[in-house]
């Protein structure tokens, strides 16, 4: 008896979800520059892993819990998305984070700060890879101590990822026996900041520092400088400022800050090979988000390869197990607690006069050890750490 031959039924693809604020504050610093930066590393990595075709799903979660949340769900349950990655904000991550555990699926965050998320809220299954508030309080608040910058006001954005900035910073501060002379909360997208910064320079302090993050530090710190406070009295510290908004803002407007971050598109030849590429599909240099988009997506699919399967548990433990050596992080490790640890730099905004060639922007004060910059599991508070 004769019958058609079987055919072998195609394998379903891998989907990867991109939840990105593509219309709000943080829609400059993470927005379609992200989605780009996980197209590219898709791109770079073959389009398909274990016979399997690479594909992303990508949605404006506006920054917002609730659309995030819903996204969250669909994707993991309806959808067959494996990994969601970005996740603007701190508290919209929290609530997908718990979802991805819920689900026995793997999320990252990428735009969000909260320490949160690899202490009270970590969870197996989670990573927690570009910066938070720890590492970016820590660097830039010892940095500048050590220069004799010892009194501090902070302008904080009220909610919940500037709340755990302040507190973070605020304690590194006192600690190594500077004073906190003040704080302001400004609420979510602040485009006033006029009442905050008089404030501020009314407190004599010898740092302003803003616990802000996208548009609100964009206008904070233009804003700054309309108001006469690069005086030289106080030095303007931004806990979380991206490359994007010195390129708007411009050097005369944010010459002297002084910042911490995980990446700079010129700090050598491989970060200026792989912006250089960036920059031919989206005209802008990319900041440390987009970067840390890009080695996450490559760490996962390498991960999927090596453990020959899209199975949580094994991926998980494979990202774990191999070190992250690209571009953006050189010996890289996720720990148990979800914190991919890894070297932060600390950079001053350059004067116009000291910038030699577009975006020519930072110049570098030091380099501040991953094991030094991010919290230490004999600190955490990560659940899973418990014995």
């Amino acid at each position: 008896m004769s019958g058609l031959p079987s055919q072998a039924q195609p394998k379903p693809p891998l989907r990867l979800g991109l939840l990105a604020d593509m219309s709000g504050v943080y829609s400059e610093v993470g927005g379609m520059g992200s989605l780009m930066a996980m197209q590219l590393a898709v791109q770079d990595f073959g389009g398909e892993v274990l016979g399997r075709r690479i594909e992303i799903v990508s949605a404006d979660q506006q920054s917002k819990v609730d659309v995030s949340s819903a996204l969250a769900r669909q994707w993991y349950d309806q959808d067959g998305v494996e990994a969601i990655m970005d996740v603007s904000g701190t508290a919209a991550a929290l609530a997908v984070f718990s979802i991805a555990r819920d689900k026995n699926k793997i999320a990252f965050g990428n735009i969000t700060a909260g320490i949160r998320l690899t202490n009270e809220a970590c969870t197996p299954n989670t990573v927690h890879y570009t910066y938070d508030t720890y590492a970016l309080a820590k660097s830039t608040t010892e940095a500048l101590l050590k220069q004799g910058v010892d009194t501090w006001y902070f302008i904080t954005a009220d909610y919940a990822f500037g709340h755990d900035f302040e507190r973070d910073a605020s304690t590194f501060v006192k600690a190594r026996g500077g004073q906190v002379l003040g704080a302001v909360r400004s609420p979510f997208g602040t485009l006033d900041f006029s009442s905050y910064l008089l404030q501020a320079q009314a407190s004599g302090s010898k740092a302003i520092a803003f616990a802000t993050a996208g548009s609100d530090t964009a206008n904070a710190l233009k804003q700054a400088g309309e108001f006469g406070l690069r005086d030289g009295r106080s030095r303007l510290v931004g806990l979380l400022v991206y490359i994007n908004e010195i390129n708007a803002l411009g050097l005369e407007a944010t010459q002297g800050t002084v910042l911490t971050n995980g990446f700079y598109w010129d700090r050598d030849d491989e970060t200026r090979a792989f912006s250089k590429r960036y920059f031919e599909r989206m005209k802008l240099m990319p900041n440390m988000a987009q970067a840390g988009i890009y080695s996450a997506t490559m760490h996962y699919l390498n991960a999927v390869k090596a453990a020959g399967t899209s199975d949580t548990a094994a991926v998980m433990r494979a990202m774990k197990d191999t070190p992250i050596n690209d571009f953006f992080a050189k010996n890289g490790r996720i720990r148990e607690d979800g914190r991919m640890v890894h070297d932060m730099y600390l950079y001053e905004v350059k004067k116009p006069s000291e910038s030699k060639y577009a975006w020519d922007y930072l110049k570098l004060v030091s380099v501040i050890p991953g094991d030094q910059a991010f919290q230490p599991l004999s600190e955490s508070r990560c659940p899973l750490m418990k014995k």
